[in-house]
């Protein structure tokens, strides 16, 4: 939820540019004046909604505002404003934004109805242990791509010999918003590796503060749990996109979560799609990785607002 609301002119220019004119988030943005993520907030609220434009005559400016801001839950045992703990966990991403921050605008909006800090601060960390029973970390907007090889592969036919090759499908992923980029290669050696990223900082259009890649030789040349020996190549690839490699642990699968996660919904999503599938070019399949992407990143979340897209519009590309 956005912090301050918009004028009820722009929320309706907003509608009007997504819907009639089919403008993308950014142009609306650029358009108006504002952050894409406050447009991709009411873009999503509006497609939740199935609005079209023109809205209905009948429509007031006070009934499309009850719609996209319905009146928050009370308490019924306290009678006072229950804190959007799911919204608290998105902001909490963004960099600068702490808990303190974010109950002094809580009760700046609902006074003498919040909660005091330390109850508003319990049900957040209620609501925490309700998603996991671990712990769980919080990763700032643009701070860290997880990056690992699915382990599946994908056979390649040739078309001429009819001899087959298994391709290998490289994963990554942003830490804030679960936004994922897959793509094949034929082996994990230092060179696919490399243009691997390459081809992933290519679709987040931008490079993170730091990549989390596993221990895997194309990655360190020398593993050590401490201080492991980042590849010499790799390590100059980093350089030239200004960014740091901090490999995960030897035997600490949290260290790598979100990647372990990440490439679990690529098997699910887009390998198990293709298993019925003949491919006979590495081109031709990773065109077909390509489109499925996309529905990946669109398919929305289970326990949060929105989508890895949406997330990532809001989040990861701004940083």
């Amino acid at each position: 939820m956005p912090n301050t609301r918009l004028a009820m002119r722009h929320i309706k220019e907003i509608l009007r540019l997504k819907l009639e004119a089919k403008l993308s988030h950014r142009q609306i943005a650029r358009s108006l004046g504002i952050g894409v993520g406050t447009v991709s907030t009411y873009g999503k609220r509006a497609s939740a909604l199935g609005l079209c434009w023109p809205l209905p005559a009948a429509m007031s400016d006070n009934d499309l505002e009850q719609l996209l801001f319905p009146s928050p839950q009370l308490s019924a045992r306290h009678g006072r404003v229950m804190p959007d703990c799911a919204a608290i966990h998105l902001e909490l991403k963004r960099k600068g934004v702490t808990k303190q921050l974010l109950w002094e605008e809580y009760k700046q909006a609902y006074g003498d109805a919040g909660y005091q800090y330390s109850q508003y601060c319990g049900y957040y960390r209620e609501w925490c242990a309700q998603q996991k029973r671990s712990m769980r970390q919080i990763h700032r907007a643009g701070e860290k791509l997880f990056v690992d090889y699915s382990g599946a592969t994908v056979p390649i036919v040739n078309p001429d010999t009819g001899e087959i090759r298994n391709a290998e499908i490289f994963v990554a992923t942003l830490g804030a918003s679960n936004y994922t980029f897959a793509t094949a290669s034929w082996t994990q050696r230092k060179a696919d590796w490399i243009d691997a990223h390459v081809k992933a900082f290519e679709f987040f259009g931008g490079v993170p503060e730091i990549i989390v890649p596993d221990q895997l030789r194309s990655a360190v040349s020398k593993p050590c749990r401490y201080e492991p020996t980042i590849n010499a190549s790799y390590q100059h690839m980093a350089s030239h996109y200004r960014t740091a490699i901090i490999p995960a642990r030897p035997l600490k699968p949290k260290d790598k979560a979100k990647a372990e996660n990440a490439v679990l919904i690529v098997q699910r999503w887009i390998l198990a799609k293709l298993r019925h599938h003949t491919f006979f070019t590495l081109a031709e399949l990773n065109l077909t990785i390509k489109s499925l992407l996309e529905d990946l990143n669109q398919r929305p979340f289970k326990k949060l607002p929105g989508c890895r897209l949406s997330q990532f519009e809001m989040l990861d590309k701004p940083a």
